[in-house]
C-alpha cells in the first residue's frame, strides 16, 4: 500500500515506515501533514484518488545534498565560469496515511 503526495513541486510515492527527502520544509513542529495526495493505492493492482486523504510524517533531519558543478565555457572566446550548488532538504519518516477514513500504518 502507497500513496502518491506533491510537496515543494515534486511528487514522492511514499508508503508507511519509508524515509523520503524532500524540498527543505521550515517547521517548528517535529510532524508533518501532507493533505495534497494525488493518488492512493490500498491493494495490490489498484490506483484511486481518494476523495480525502492525508499524509502524516515525522520530521527525522535537516541537511544539505551533495555538490552540483555548473561549468559554462564559450570556447575561443576566453570565457570560463564554475559554479556550485548544494540543496536544502528536509529528512522525514512516514507514519502513518488516512485514506477516506481508514488508516494504514507501519508495521512494528
Amino acid at each position: 500500500m502507497f500513496a502518491v503526495i506533491r510537496t515543494g513541486g515534486k511528487q514522492y510515492r511514499v508508503a508507511p515506515g519509508d524515509v523520503v527527502k524532500i524540498e527543505s520544509v521550515a517547521s517548528d513542529s517535529n510532524t508533518l501533514e501532507f493533505s495534497d495526495v494525488l493518488a492512493f493505492s490500498g491493494e495490490a493492482g489498484s490506483l484511486t484518488k481518494p476523495s480525502a486523504a492525508k499524509v502524516t510524517a515525522e520530521v527525522v533531519g535537516q541537511g544539505r545534498g551533495d555538490k552540483i558543478l555548473v561549468f559554462h565555457l564559450k570556447r575561443k572566446k576566453q570565457y570560463k565560469k564554475m559554479q556550485g550548488h548544494r540543496q536544502n532538504f528536509t529528512e522525514v519518516r512516514i507514519k502513518a496515511i488516512v485514506a477516506d477514513g481508514v488508516t494504514y500504518t507501519a508495521e512494528k
